[in-house]
Order: structure tokens, then sequence, then C-alpha cells
């Protein structure tokens, strides 16, 4: 339009990096990130954050290196956030959960030139290391930067010559420089970082995420959480995952407090929300089971209202009711690594306050409708690309379209492409839209059981498992069937002192179940798990596969 100008006035790249610069100035002496007994103030975590990326380009970092980070919930996992993108550079946060093996190659695949390890990695992260020196001699190695506590130095230091390391992370803030000028991104579109998938249904994926999709999700983020200023915010969530579901980054916009944690425990969640007055924290529905079966002795009453941000996973209900009963306040969020963690929220409408606990927890197990970041999600045909109707019954492939979509897979092209193609990212995941508009997940489209002609959503089935008073946990993956093709077979925890028979377990699901959905076969087992707690069911489908058919179709159960 005639007489507009853009310039550096009204035109700057959108980036998280702000909010940092914004609470150190705002928020200045207000405690920013509190660890055992090391606290630090946002004035003091953004010099910290300054001296790294000084340090960093020192090391030779520049404009769009990669640089990588294999540590728990820890100070300096928070600072990397800042410090690397202040760089110029791009940060891959590592899953912890990860052996040498995999670390190697998502070291050669992203090329970073730094990694830092938590000393409690460090053999992983030697070991991957050493990998990669036999198999890519050509390849130039990382540099390995050690974050050690004070309680473990002596015994770390005496690694690092093992570890080929010479740079610990306090003393390389030393060489930073207080007046460096931090590189922001030329386009708001350049990468922030770079997110590997879980691997639950295959080998993990290079997620690019931007500085503008950080900087709206985070927002977003805050937003639907309810984040107040100077929220206190417990770190259940890995910061490795979606970048702590942008959360990192969102607490420094309030200028929060972020308690670190480094072991995740149902006394250590109870005993930091006392200490610290706790206001908000997330959890996948593994760290929310975690909370409500924890023993009586354990659990402690709330010292005032704590939100709870739940996702990775769809929650049982009865999950969420037994949250809702010791008193957290709960909001459910649906997302993929390819949408910065979380892209859809289950707002709570008023008139679900008028009904019955059990219905308040139904709905909002439900996976509602876009974030104020996302523009847009659907439930389409993914062969016609058309909408299905919201009857919810007729399901069909969960697709996101908006600025808080990944910019692509790091060099994978084709997948890209296949993920975006018809104009959506599509999820994998199968769907249902209500009447109401708000959407619910069913299943992965890898995890949907066809028996007889008949789909079977593994989540439904599993809700009901949930439900037995018996059942800690439970997955449900199908199981070859030479008459029906396949049949369900269900993987249960029990709690601890309960008991139950497969034959118990079958029996009840046939009650609250069409026969059809109900399990065949029932194993007792601990359940794998990714490190941000979704089941592993690749590997529970690779049991059932190497268990064998179901031969006759007029046997009723089967169990190990």
């Amino acid at each position: 339009m005639e007489g507009s100008i853009r310039c550096s006035a009204n035109y700057l790249p959108l980036s998280p990096i702000g909010f940092l610069l914004r609470s150190a100035s705002v928020y200045r002496d207000i405690t920013s990130v509190v660890y055992g007994d090391v606290t630090f103030t946002w004035a003091q975590t953004l010099a910290r954050c300054t001296n790294l990326a000084s340090a960093l380009s020192q090391l030779g970092i520049s404009r769009g290196d990669v640089v990588a980070a294999l540590a728990s919930n820890i100070p300096a996992m928070y600072e990397l956030h800042f410090g690397v993108p202040m760089a110029g550079a791009v940060l891959c946060t590592l899953n912890t959960r990860h052996d040498s093996k995999m670390v190697s190659v998502l070291l050669k695949h992203s090329e970073a030139k730094i990694i830092f390890v938590d000393h409690q990695f460090l053999d992983v992260a030697t070991g991957a290391i050493g990998i990669l020196s036999k198999t890519s001699p050509n390849i130039k190695l990382p540099q390995v930067v050690l974050i050690l506590e004070s309680d473990t130095s002596s015994h770390s230091t005496r690694n690092m010559v093992a570890a080929n390391c010479d740079l610990e992370y306090e003393r390389l803030l030393t060489m930073g420089k207080p007046d460096f000028e931090i590189k922001w991104p030329n386009d708001e579109w350049d990468p922030i970082s770079l997110n590997y998938t879980s691997g639950t249904t295959s080998n993990p994926k290079g997620v690019i995420f931007s500085h503008r999709g950080a900087y709206l999700n985070s927002l977003a983020t805050v937003l639907f959480n309810e984040m107040p200023s100077m929220p206190v915010y417990l770190w259940t969530v890995p910061m490795f995952h979606c970048n702590g579901w942008c959360l990192t980054w969102g607490v420094a916009a309030q200028g929060g407090t972020n308690i670190c944690l480094r072991n995740v425990t149902s006394e250590g969640i109870f005993n930091n929300i006392c200490q610290h007055r706790v206001t908000h924290m997330g959890g996948a529905p593994t760290v929310l089971n975690m909370i409500v079966n924890a023993p009586a002795g354990i659990q402690r009453p709330l010292p005032g209202k704590v939100t709870v941000m739940t996702g990775g996973a769809p929650p049982p209900s009865q999950i969420l009711f037994k949250m809702q009963m010791l008193g957290f306040g709960l909001t459910h969020a649906y997302g993929l690594t390819e949408t910065y963690g979380p892209g859809t929220v289950c707002t709570w409408k008023p008139e679900w306050s008028a009904l019955p606990p059990e219905s308040q927890a139904k709905m909002l197990a439900l996976q509602g409708l876009n974030h104020l970041g996302m523009e847009d999600i659907d439930i389409k045909d993914p062969t016609t690309m058309k909408s299905v109707p919201p009857d919810g019954r007729t399901m069909g492939e969960v697709m996101f379209r908006g600025n808080t979509v990944m910019n692509g897979y790091f060099k994978d092209l084709k997948a890209t492409q296949a993920a975006f193609r018809g104009g959506w990212l599509r999820s994998g995941d199968l769907g249902v839209r209500h009447p109401n508009g708000y959407i619910q997940i069913k299943d992965r489209l890898k995890d949907i059981i066809i028996s007889g002609g008949e789909n079977i959503s593994t989540i439904e089935v599993e809700s009901v498992l949930f439900k037995h008073p018996a059942v800690l946990e439970a997955a449900v993956v199908g199981r070859p069937d030479d008459y029906w093709g396949e049949t369900p077979c269900a993987f249960v925890k029990l709690k601890d002192g309960c008991n139950a028979s497969a034959d118990e377990i079958i029996n009840y699901c046939r009650d609250n179940l069409p026969r059809y959905m109900a399990p065949r076969t029932v194993v007792f087992e601990d359940l794998p798990k990714t490190s941000t707690g979704k089941t592993q069911k690749f590997v529970l489908r690779e049991k059932a596969k190497a268990m064998g058919s179901l031969p006759n179709p007029k046997r009723s159960t089967s169990k190990l």
C-alpha cells in the first residue's frame, strides 16, 4: 500500500532470543533457574548465555552450524536453548535414552560440530564418538564439552582424557566475552533447532524448527496454559523433547522460574511442588499415571493451583479424573514433533462444568482444536483430501496447516514432500470430529487393528483396560490370526500388590466393549517406552508377531 515502508523500525525477524533479553530487563533479579542448591536470576542467565554464545563463536561455530546436546533437565541444558541460537547456530537436543549406536547415527546425520554432554551420559557419548571414528574415519568428529556437577567433578574429570575431551562447561563460559554481539537470524524462517522424532514407529527423522515457529508456538503454549507473569514451572517434560514443548522459551517470555528436575519420580514431583510452590508443569500420561498411583505417604496436599499440560499420547479419561480428584488443573494438548509439540488444545467449555466429574474427564480427553498459533486442523480422507463429516464416527487422518508446522525433514526432501502432500501436514494419526467441532484421536494409522473387516481403535480398548482396578499400564496391538486376520493383544502391567488373570482381563473387556474389540491375548510385563512416556508399540507388535497366529476361530482366549 502506498506510504508503507518496511525497515528495521517496523520489521524484525521473530525469535525467542528476545524473550531472554526482555526478562533480563523486566525480571532482572527474579530467580530464573533452580537446581538443588544452584540458583540464577534472569540477569545472570542472560550473562551466562551471552558468554556461551561468545565461547561457541571462539570455537569456530558459525551461522547454521549444528550444536548437539545430550543432557537431562539441568541448568546447562536450559542455557543451551538460548546460547546456541545467540551464536547463530542450530541446537540439536538428543534423546537421553538413545544408546551409543543411535547417538553416533544422529551425530553423523546432523553433522554436529560440538556435543555438550551431561556427565551422566558421558559413556554413551564417548561410545558414539568411538563408533564414528571407526565407521566414518573421513568425517570430522564433534568436539565434546562435558557438563559437570560439584559432586561428580573428580570422577568425571578422570574420564575427560579417555573421552578426548578437554573442555568443561563452566570453564567454557569463562572464555566468553560479556559484550558479545548476538547473531540474530537473517530471516525468521532460519532454523533454530533440529529435533529428531522419538522413533516410536520408525527410524528417527530430523525435524527443522524455525525461529518464527518457535516464537509463535512458545507464546501460544503460554497462553493456553494461562501462564501469568513469573510462573513457577517444574521440568518434568524432557527439555530435549520438542525443546520442552517450546516452554524452554515460553517460561522466559513470562519471566518465570524454571525448577530443574534431573530424575522424574512421584516423590520428586510432590516435594518440588510443595517446596517451590510450583504453578505449572507438564507430562505425558505416564507421568500423570505415576502421580495418581504414588503411595499415600508420598502424595501431599497441593499448596496452590498446579496446572498440568498433558500430551504426547492420548490420556485415558480415568487418569484425568484421578488427577482432578487430587486437585490438579489439567490442560490437554496434542501435537507432533513436526508441530513444535503442542498443535491443539482441548479448550474448556463453561457448560462442561455442570457435568459429573467422570463426564468432565471424558470431555477433557478430547484433543480439541488448533491453538492460536496454528492456522487450522482438519480430519480428512487421506486419498480424496475431503473433510470427514463431524459425526464422531467417521475416521480420517489428522492434518495441520500453519506457521507452527516444521520447515521440513533435514536432508530428506522426499519425506518432506510426502508429509506436505496436498498442502497439509499429514500426521499419521487417525481421528474423528465431533459435532461440537472438537477432534478425537482414535489411533495411529500403523496401530489400527483390522479384525474380520472391522477397524478396532487400540486407544478405545486401552481406555477400558485402564479402568480395571488392578491395571497400572496397558497397550494394545494386533496379533496375527489365521481366521480374523488379526485380533487385539493386550500388554498389561499390574499395580503393585494386585493380581488378575488373563481370563479376568479379557472378560472385563468383553463386559465393557463389543466382543470383537476385546483382547484375545493378554501378556503381563513392563511396557517399553520412550523417554517422553510413549509406549513403543513397534516393539510390542514384533512380540505379538513372534507369538504366531491364533488358528482356531472358535478359540475365545489365548495367553502366555
